[in-house]
């Protein structure tokens, strides 16, 4: 996601700020820029794109003697990748950087537009400088009108605040997105949103916890914690690995991003969850007037995300819902009437061939949205509508964090049409939702599970091949299990729905043929229970994935009992990741730059 850096000291700030953004490019942004402050004045740099463009617009800007600055790396969520929509966001007298999102901001927004402010961007994260200042006419100084700022704030946030009437001081505040503190020998503070920014630069940290907040200056750094107490500032050592950094202590970026789906999924459904329904701003109700079908199109994982959809689509919203491969859809001369919402998922933004069926699409007249992760892409561009998943960038090849947002976002989608078309009652709404609260928690990886997944993997690295299997929405989740397992262990694998072992496929079983069973405990357990059972007794290598023991497998992953399926699924979607990924390990293989693979594919 965005990057944050800060720093208060003597030496070159630019240098040291760019250099900081510099570290943070891995975590993905479409613009950056930078507010130094030294001698009551500020400087200001902004630019969109790659960080040459900002370096370009700095050029000349050079500082001597003390100063403070901040900087960001922005990913777009709200508002559109431009300068004005660039952080440092200016207020008369204060500039500041923001990572999460605001969740509150449209009614702080209408409050401060009624005392008389006038907002130039389009993002959540300026409301944070013009609160500020809107606190500091009463308060008695600028610290306590930033604490009274912060207690107004929902949602998740990192923030860094300079003003220019305390020359020498960065305010900053820690609630759900990374901050880290650190400092030097030489009496320097800086701050960074990972440490991969601070390396080189401190030879300590603090790890902020949430609610922490506080100031640092000249004279030293304050602490507090969410009860307005005192905090000790406990620092650790710096590591001095840069790309150990990246990782932040994970083997590789699969791994850090199956453990970090907890915090895109939080960042997927903020803002978007209400008490009684689904809000999404960026769409337009009028969108899906006279709609009485939708069509999904992708490739790869992100057809798999389409699939899920379908089912969670006709069954919440009632509506007629079909899924086109998009290498398919382009050639075969598709059938298409004006009444059907065309829907494009793809991580990019630039996947060729779901570009050009989205082409085809406006060709026909069809309305057009796209669920996507970037911002700006060709695709955000040409669509008449988007959603954005808010995944932050994958490094990783084989898709992870990607495919759990898209099927958040039509997990939403389904139920905000279901509420439109009131297809659904109330109280059923506001169950699904509560679901959807509880979702950062269910893909929370437990470290013992991984560490039976790890052990497991040993018994899967040879056989003729690898079913996996399930009914309903895990049919789906068994071809993206299956897709992962192929793409980073070069293992055969396919994906099944379970009641169709016995119309040919169950030919294969033997001992050597590895089932991966998802055997939900809410959707169809005994008719799924029934088709691993004609599989095991064709002597097939069973491997059940249940919250529920099943006698019938050799091998049995125990997932958390949940309260419904959706849960279930979303908690058996990170073992498939977390089991593929130690197979692979264990055959040597690169999990990040798996062979002959691209991460988006341009190119037909």
């Amino acid at each position: 996601m965005c990057g944050i850096v800060g720093y208060v000291g003597k030496k070159p700030v630019k240098k040291i700020l760019i250099d900081g953004l510099r570290e943070l490019e891995y975590r993905g942004y479409d613009s950056a820029g930078i507010a130094v402050l030294q001698n009551h004045q500020f400087s200001l740099f902004k630019a969109v794109g790659k960080l040459i463009n900002l370096e370009e617009k700095a050029h000349s800007f050079e500082t001597t003697g003390f100063s403070v600055g901040i900087g960001h790396t922005r990913w777009a969520t709200h508002g559109k990748p431009t300068e004005l929509n660039a952080h440092p966001h200016l207020g008369n007298n204060s500039y500041v950087v923001h990572n999460g999102i605001i969740e509150n901001y449209q009614e702080l927004k209408t409050m401060l537009i009624g005392q008389g402010t006038r907002f130039l961007s389009q993002t959540d994260t300026e409301v944070i400088v013009h609160l500020f200042e809107f606190h500091l006419k009463t308060a008695y100084t600028p610290f306590e009108a930033f604490t009274q700022t912060l207690h107004e704030l929902s949602g998740a946030y990192a923030v860094l605040l300079v003003n220019a009437s305390v020359n020498d001081t960065i305010f900053f505040a820690k609630h759900g997105s990374p901050m880290i503190v650190g400092r030097n020998h030489e009496g320097e503070t800086l701050f960074g949103s990972s440490d991969a920014a601070l390396i080189g630069k401190c030879h300590e940290v603090i790890y902020l916890e949430d609610g922490h907040y506080g100031y640092a200056s000249v004279e030293g750094i304050a602490l507090f914690d969410d009860k307005n107490q005192a905090v000790n500032l406990n620092f650790t050592p710096l590591s001095e690995n840069k790309l150990s950094a990246q990782k932040e202590g994970y083997r590789f970026f699969m791994e850090k991003e199956i453990y970090e789906q907890t915090t895109v999924l939080s960042d997927t459904l903020l803002g978007r969850l209400r008490d009684e329904s689904i809000h999404f701003e960026e769409l337009d109700p009028k969108l899906f007037d006279g709609i009485n079908e939708i069509k999904l199109c992708a490739c790869g994982t992100s057809y798999h995300a389409a699939l899920s959809a379908s089912y969670l689509l006709e069954r919440h919203a009632k509506i007629k819902t079909s899924v086109e491969i998009a290498s398919e859809f382009r050639y075969r001369e598709p059938f298409l009437t004006p009444d059907t919402l065309f829907i494009v998922i793809s991580q990019s933004g630039e996947t060729a061939d779901t570009l050009e069926s989205l082409k085809m699409a406006k060709k026909f007249g069809l309305k057009t949205m796209v669920i996507c992760n970037v911002d700006n892409s060709s695709m955000v561009r040409l669509a008449d509508a988007s959603v954005l998943t808010r995944a932050g960038i994958e490094k990783g090849v084989a898709s992870t964090k990607a495919f759990a947002t898209q099927v958040c976002v039509l997990w939403m989608l389904s139920l905000f049409l279901a509420n439109e078309r009131k297809t659904l009652d109330a109280t059923e709404i506001r169950r699904q939702i509560r679901l959807l609260r509880a979702l950062p928690a269910t893909v929370a990886v437990d470290p013992a599970l991984h560490e039976q997944l790890r052990r497991l993997s040993k018994r899967y690295l040879h056989g003729h091949g690898f079913f996996f299997i399930g009914r309903d929405v895990f049919f789906p989740l068994a071809l993206e299990g299956a897709l992962k397992l192929k793409e980073i262990s070069y293992l055969h694998a396919e994906g099944y729905p379970s009641g169709e072992m016995k119309h040919g496929p169950i030919a294969l079983a033997d001992p050597e043929l590895f089932t991966i069973a998802l055997l939900p405990q809410h959707k169809l357990y005994e008719k799924t229970k029934s088709n691993i059972e004609e599989l095991s007794a064709r002597d097939a290598t069973i491997c059940s994935i249940s919250p529920l023991d099943f006698d019938k497998a050799d091998d049995h992953i125990r997932t958390k009992s949940t309260e419904d399926y959706m849960l279930e699924f979303f908690e058996m979607m990170v073992v498939l990741q977390l089991l593929s990924m130690e197979i692979a390990i264990r055959l040597g293989n690169d999990v990040d730059m798996p062979r002959n693979l691209a991460k988006s594919v341009t190119v037909e």
